[in-house]
């Protein structure tokens, strides 16, 4: 899967978790999911979960923390892909 496909996932997945998904029409890979989409942490961890479900990967805890923006998602799931 590429990266425009990879980054258009995800927009969808987070927006099921997005308070105010109009903000997901000026999405980059730069947008921080918990300050930018105003998803609550809570939230993130769905998001996380959805995303081992579509990738079909495993994402442990630590990496997890490590998730800010889209584009730390989409790294870590391409590295997950390889």
């Amino acid at each position: 899967m590429d990266e425009q496909k990879m980054f258009q996932e995800m927009v969808n997945i987070l927006r099921t978790y997005t308070k105010d998904v109009s903000l997901l029409d000026k999405a980059t890979k730069e947008t921080h999911i918990l300050n930018d989409l105003k998803v609550n942490s809570a939230r993130l961890v769905d998001v996380i979960i959805k995303c081992e479900d579509v990738f079909e990967i495993t994402i442990e805890d630590d990496e997890a923390d490590k998730i800010g923006t889209i584009g730390d998602a989409i790294a870590l799931i391409q590295k997950k892909l390889n």
